[in-house]
C-alpha cells in the first residue's frame, strides 16, 4: 500500500515526468481555458498563454521546457505560419502587393527608428546591442491570427497586407540578425553575402519550382487517399522549414513559403483544408501558445528597479512602434478605425521571432540579462494586448459589415438553397465538392441532396440503395464539415421528383450530373434534363467532371449574347468568381462586346480580385467555332438558356450533346440561368398562359438578337 501511495506521489511530483500525465494536463488546459474565460469575454488565446505562465518553470513548475514541449510548440508555430500562407488570397495579395510592401516597410522602419535612439541614448547601450534590440521591435508573430480566422475575415485586404508585411519584416530582421552576429564574430565578408544569396535562391527555386509540381502529381494520383494527403502536406511544411534553416533563414519563413507554394492546390473549402485547420487549432497551435507562456518569468519585475525600467521601456516602445506603423498605414490607405486596429492587433504580438533574435544576441554576448528578462515580459504583455485588440477589432469589423467591402464573397442570395440530385454515385463526390465551393458562406442553410426513385416494381429495393448512397454522401460531406440535408423520394419519373423536391426546399440552384444517353421512353415523354428545366425556374447547373479540380489551371466561360438580360446572370457570375477563388485560377470570358461590358461592370461591383480576360466571339449560331478557345487544363463553363428566354437561340438546342462531343474528357459545367427573379419554382407550371408568355419572350429575344 505504501508503495502504491509512493508511486502516485512520485507521479504528481513537480515537474511532471509522466508523458501521459503531461499530455493530459495540456489537453485539459486547451479544453477548459476558452470555457472558463468565455463568460468574462477574455479570448481563449490569453487563457492559454496565462496557463503556460502558471504551470511553467517560472510558475508552479508543473511542466518543464523539455524536448517534447519544444517539439509540439515548434510544430504549432510552423502551423500558424503555414496556415497564414495557405489561407492567403493570392489574387488579393497580388492586387495589394504594393500595399503589403509599404506596410512591411512601415512596420519595420518605424519600430527601429523609435527603438534605436531609446536603447542607445536613454538606456545607454552600444551601437550593436541597440541595433539588435530595435530590430527585435520590428518583428511580430501572428499569435492572434486564429481569432481573425474564427471571425471569417482572413481574406480581408487589411489582413492580407498584414500577413504580407509579416513575412517581409521578419525576413529582413532575421537577415539583420545574421549580419549583426557575423559582425560580432568578425565573419562578415564577400563569402557571407554570396553564400546567403545563393542558398536563398536555391530555397525559392525548390519551393516554387519543384514542390508545386510534386504536390500536383501527388494529389492527382492519390486524391482519394485522405490520410496520405494530410501526411504529404505536413511533410512539405517541415521539409520547407528545414530547407529555410539550411539556407540561413528561420524555419517560420519556410513554413509560410510552404503555405504559399501549396496555396493554389488546396481549395479553401475542401476537406483537406478542414483537416489542416482542425488539427492545428485543436492541438498544435494551443501547444505553442502554452509554451509562449512557459518562457515568461514574471519575477523579473522583482529584480530591482533597473530590470523593471528596462522591461517597461522595451514593452512601451514595442507597442508604440507597431501602433504608429498601423496608424500611418491607415492614413495612407484611408482605412477605418476598425481596420487599423485589426492591423495593429495582428502585428503587435512579439513571440517566436522576437525570442529568436534575443536568444541569439544573449548567446553571443551582445545583450545582457536585463534585456533578456525585459523581453520575456514584453512577450507576455504584447501577446495579451494583441489578442484583446484583434478580438475587439474583428468583432467591430464584422458588425459594421466592412468585410463585405474588402473581399469578393458577395452573394445576394443570403437565403441560398442548393439542391443536388443523386443519379450516378461515381460522380457525386466532385459534384458535392463543386457545390461546396460555390455555396455562399453567408448562408446557414445546408446543401440539400435528394435521390429520386421511380415508382415501379423495383421501388422498394431502389429506395434501400438510395438511402445507402445518401449515407455515403453524408460521411463524405463531414470531411469538409459541409452541412447536408438528405432525402429519398418516390415519383412517377425523375424529373417530376427533382422539381417537387426543389419546391419543398425552396431551391434557387439545382446541381445535376451530366445527362446520359436518352432511351426511347425518355425521348417519348421528354428527356430528363429538358423536363426538369420546364418544371422549374431555378438556376440549373449540369456537371461533367472527368478530371480532379487540382488539374484545372483556368476557367473558360462561354456566354451567349444577351446573357446579362437573364434574371440569373448575377447569380451564375458570382458563382464563377467564387469557384475561381476557391481553385485560385484565372477566368476567361468568351462573349460579345455588350455582354463583356455588363460582366466587367458587375465584377467591379464585386470588387473582384481574380485575374480576368475577355475574348470576343460573335458567331454564336456556330458553336463549333468555340473550339478555337479550347485551353489545355481548363474548366469550361457554358451558359445556355431555356427555350423562349431572351438569350436563347436555335443553336442552343441540344447543347449538352454538342458540348459532350467537344469536351468529352474535360471538366464542364452547363448553366441554365433562372428565368424569374429570386424564384425557386416555375410560376408558369400548370398554367395555360405559359406557352403565350414563352412565345412573347422568344419574340422579344429574337428582336434583340436581330438588333
Amino acid at each position: 500500500m505504501n508503495k502504491t501511495f509512493e508511486h502516485i506521489f512520485h507521479a504528481f511530483e513537480a515537474p511532471l515526468q509522466n508523458p501521459v500525465l503531461i499530455f493530459s494536463l495540456v489537453l485539459f488546459i486547451i479544453l477548459l481555458s476558452p470555457i472558463v474565460l468565455r463568460p468574462i469575454k477574455v479570448p481563449g488565446i490569453i487563457g492559454l498563454i496565462i496557463s503556460g505562465v502558471v504551470i511553467g518553470p517560472h510558475g508552479l513548475n508543473w511542466l518543464e521546457k523539455n524536448s517534447a514541449i519544444t517539439l509540439f510548440s515548434t510544430i504549432g508555430l510552423l502551423y500558424i505560419m503555414f496556415i497564414a500562407g495557405l489561407e492567403l488570397d493570392m489574387n488579393e495579395f497580388k492586387k495589394t502587393k504594393n500595399k503589403s510592401l509599404l506596410f512591411g516597410f512601415l512596420t519595420f522602419i518605424v519600430p527601429i527608428s523609435i527603438g534605436y535612439p531609446v536603447c542607445h541614448f536613454l538606456l545607454g547601450y552600444g551601437v550593436l546591442p541597440s541595433l539588435l534590440i530595435s530590430s527585435m521591435f520590428a518583428t511580430h508573430t501572428l499569435v492572434s491570427y486564429p481569432i481573425v480566422n474564427s471571425y471569417g475575415i482572413s481574406k480581408m485586404e487589411a489582413v492580407a497586407i498584414t500577413i504580407g508585411g509579416t513575412i517581409l519584416t521578419d525576413t529582413a530582421v532575421l537577415i539583420i540578425l545574421a549580419v549583426i552576429t557575423g559582425v560580432s564574430q568578425g565573419n562578415i565578408g564577400n563569402e557571407f553575402w554570396i553564400t546567403l544569396t545563393i542558398s536563398f535562391a536555391i530555397f525559392l527555386f525548390i519551393m516554387f519550382g519543384v514542390i508545386p509540381r510534386i504536390a500536383k502529381w501527388f494529389f492527382e494520383r492519390l486524391g482519394s487517399e485522405k490520410t496520405s494527403n494530410y501526411i504529404f502536406v505536413l511533410s512539405v511544411v517541415f521539409f520547407a522549414a528545414f530547407l529555410a534553416e539550411i539556407a540561413g533563414l528561420e524555419p517560420i519563413i519556410g513554413a509560410f513559403v510552404a503555405g504559399l507554394a501549396l496555396n493554389k492546390l488546396i481549395p479553401h473549402s475542401s476537406a483537406l483544408m478542414n483537416r489542416i485547420e482542425f488539427i492545428g487549432n485543436a492541438i498544435f497551435i494551443p501547444f505553442f501558445l502554452i509554451s509562449v507562456g512557459m518562457i515568461v518569468d514574471v519575477s523579473v519585475i522583482l529584480k530591482g528597479p533597473q530590470a523593471l525600467i528596462i522591461a517597461g521601456t522595451l514593452t512601451v516602445v514595442a507597442i508604440v512602434g507597431k501602433y504608429v506603423a498601423a496608424w500611418l498605414t491607415q492614413l495612407v490607405f484611408k482605412y477605418s478605425r476598425g481596420q487599423r486596429n485589426l492591423i495593429f492587433g495582428l502585428s503587435s504580438a512579439h513571440a517566436a521571432a522576437t525570442l529568436a533574435v534575443i536568444m541569439v544576441g544573449h548567446k553571443n554576448g551582445i545583450i545582457d540579462e536585463n534585456v533578456l528578462n525585459g523581453t520575456i515580459l514584453l512577450i507576455l504583455v504584447t501577446c495579451i494586448v494583441a489578442t484583446v485588440v484583434t478580438g475587439n477589432a474583428s468583432r467591430k469589423v464584422v458588425m459594421d459589415g466592412e468585410q463585405d467591402e474588402e473581399h469578393t464573397d458577395v452573394v445576394k442570395e443570403k437565403d441560398e438553397n442548393i439542391l443536388i440530385s443523386i443519379a450516378n454515385m461515381d460522380n457525386m463526390e466532385p459534384i458535392l465538392d463543386f457545390s461546396t465551393y460555390i455555396k455562399s458562406k453567408k448562408c446557414s442553410y445546408p446543401v440539400n441532396i435528394v435521390s429520386v426513385v421511380k415508382d415501379n416494381e423495383q421501388a422498394q429495393l431502389n429506395m434501400s440503395k438510395a438511402r445507402k448512397n445518401l449515407d455515403n454522401m453524408v460521411r463524405y460531406a463531414s470531411g469538409s464539415e459541409t452541412n447536408v440535408n438528405i432525402s429519398a423520394t418516390i415519383d412517377l419519373n425523375i424529373a417530376s421528383g427533382v422539381a417537387r423536391s426543389a419546391k419543398e426546399v425552396s431551391a434557387n440552384c439545382i446541381v445535376l450530373g451530366w445527362p446520359s444517353a436518352a432511351n426511347f421512353m425518355d425521348k417519348f415523354v421528354g428527356e430528363k434534363t429538358e423536363s426538369i428545366l420546364n418544371r422549374t425556374s431555378a438556376n440549373v447547373m449540369l456537371c461533367h467532371f472527368k478530371k480532379p479540380f487540382i488539374s484545372n489551371k483556368s476557367i473558360v466561360v462561354f456566354a451567349p449574347p444577351m446573357c446579362e438580360a437573364e434574371f440569373g446572370f448575377e447569380y451564375w457570375l458570382e458563382k464563377v468568381v467564387k469557384l475561381a477563388q476557391e481553385l485560385s485560377v484565372s477566368i476567361t470570358f468568351v462573349v460579345d462586346a455588350r455582354s463583356a461590358a455588363a460582366i466587367e461592370d458587375h465584377l467591379v461591383e464585386l470588387k473582384n480580385s481574380v485575374p480576368v480576360t475577355f475574348e470576343h466571339y460573335d458567331a454564336w449560331d456556330n458553336l463549333q467555332g468555340l473550339k478555337a478557345f479550347k485551353e489545355e487544363d481548363a474548366m469550361f463553363i457554358f451558359v445556355s438558356a431555356r427555350n423562349g428566354e431572351v438569350s436563347y437561340r436555335d443553336s442552343l438546342d441540344g447543347v449538352a450533346k454538342k458540348l459532350d462531343r467537344i469536351y468529352a474528357n474535360e471538366n464542364l459545367v452547363l448553366v441554365f440561368p433562372s428565368r424569374v427573379e429570386n424564384a425557386h419554382i416555375d410560376e408558369y407550371e400548370d398554367v395555360e398562359a405559359a406557352p403565350i408568355f414563352r412565345k412573347i419572350s422568344k419574340e422579344i429575344g429574337n428582336m434583340f438578337n436581330k438588333g
